[in-house]
C-alpha cells in the first residue's frame, strides 16, 4: 500500500474512466472524485438523481460471476476490481460516480486504475486509519471449497486454486503491508474458457466481453497471450479476493487462507466477520513498506513483471 500506514487518504484529483460493463456490454463513464476523510468509498449512480451506495457489506447483492451491490432496489455491478486498486493502493476515501449499473471492466485487471493513482497521486488527510485487526478464527467450508480469516501480521493471502486444464493447480502468497499489491497482483487479468461462453451468454453475462478484457482460454491452451505472469489465474483470484474483502469497510490485519474459492465465499466471510464482534478489534496501523521507484517503473510498463 501507498503512503503513510497510519493517515488515511484520498486522491489527490478527479480521474475519469470509460469503457463497458463485462456482463451487461453497456458502456460507462465513471469518475472518482476526492471524498473527505472518514467517508470511505461510495459508489454514486449519476443516472440515478446521484443515488449512493456505500461499499459495505451490508450492502451486498449478486455475487455469482462479479461482486455487485444493491440498495434499495439500485444496483451497481462488478465492483471487485475497483474496490480491489483502491484498498491495494491505500485510497481509503473517494466517491465513484458512474452513469450505468456496471462499473467498466477496462483491461480485465485493477492495473489502469493503479496506473491512474500513480499519475495523479494521492493526498493525505487529517484522520487515522483504522484496521480490522482480527482477533480469532473465522472461518467458511463449503465442499471442497475453504476459506479463513487469522490473525497475524500485516495483511497476507495465501490462494490456492484448481481449474482444469491447461489452468490446473496453483498458488500464490502475498503481503499487502510489504508493497506487493501493485507490483504482483494489480496487472492479474480476468479469466474464461471459451467453451463457457454461450451458457454464459445465455445466463445474461459477459455481453461486453472480448479479448482485450479477459484471458480467453481452452483445454489446449490460452488463445490470446502472452500471459502476464506465469501463474495469472491464481494471481487475479487473489485481487478478486482483495476487492471482495474490501467490503469490510476497512483493511484487513491479519492472515486470509482460501482454496477453490470465488465471490460468494470471499463475500460470505465478510458477512460472517461481521456478525462477529468478538473475532476482531479496531487498530490504528502497522508498518508498511513503500513500493520502490522502480517497482512502479516495471507496473508502468509492465516490463519485466513476470515472476
Amino acid at each position: 500500500m501507498q503512503g503513510s500506514a497510519h493517515l488515511e487518504q484520498t486522491i489527490r484529483s478527479e480521474i475519469s474512466f470509460a469503457g463497458v460493463g463485462l456482463h451487461s456490454g453497456a458502456p460507462v463513464s465513471m469518475r472518482l472524485v476526492p471524498a473527505p476523510a472518514g467517508s470511505g468509498i461510495v459508489f454514486r449512480r449519476t443516472d440515478l438523481d446521484n443515488f449512493e451506495i456505500p461499499a459495505t457489506g451490508r450492502n451486498v447483492a449478486k455475487v455469482s460471476y462479479a461482486t455487485s451491490l444493491m440498495r434499495q432496489s439500485v444496483l451497481i455491478q462488478t465492483t471487485e476490481h475497483l474496490l480491489s486498486a483502491l484498498i491495494g493502493f491505500g485510497v481509503d476515501n473517494v466517491i465513484v460516480e458512474v452513469d450505468n449499473l456496471e462499473v467498466p471492466i477496462l483491461d480485465g485487471s485493477a492495473l489502469p486504475y493503479v496506473q491512474a493513482f500513480q499519475t495523479t497521486g494521492l493526498k493525505q488527510q487529517r484522520r487515522r486509519r483504522e484496521y480490522l485487526k482480527i482477533l480469532k478464527e473465522v472461518e467458511v467450508r463449503e465442499g471442497s471449497k475453504f476459506i479463513g480469516v487469522y490473525p497475524g501480521d500485516g495483511y497476507r493471502i495465501d490462494y490456492a486454486i484448481d481449474f482444469p486444464a491447461p489452468i490446473g493447480s496453483e498458488t500464490f502468497t502475498g503481503n499487502l503491508a510489504t508493497g506487493d499489491y501493485v507490483r504482483w497482483i494489480a496487472p492479474a487479468r480476468t479469466f474464461g474458457f471459451k467453451e463457457d461462453e454461450p451458457m454464459l451468454r445465455d445466463m445474461g453475462l459477459i455481453r461486453g466481453a472480448s479479448d482485450q478484457c479477459a484471458i480467453i482460454l481452452n483445454r489446449q491452451g490460452v488463445l490470446n497471450g502472452p500471459l502476464r505472469f506465469a501463474d495469472e489465474f491464481v494471481r487475479h483470484k487473489v485481487l478478486d479476493l482483495i476487492g471482495d474483502l474490501a467490503l469490510a469497510g476497512r483493511r484487513i490485519q491479519g492472515r486470509v487462507v482460501a482454496e477453490r474459492a470465488g465471490h460468494a465465499m470471499h463475500t460470505a466471510l465478510v458477512q460472517r466477520l461481521m456478525r462477529d464482534r468478538s473475532a476482531w478489534e479496531l487498530a490504528h496501523g502497522y508498518d508498511e513498506v513503500p513500493e520502490t521507484a522502480q517497482d512502479e517503473a516495471m507496473v508502468r510498463g509492465l516490463l519485466p513483471v513476470h515472476a
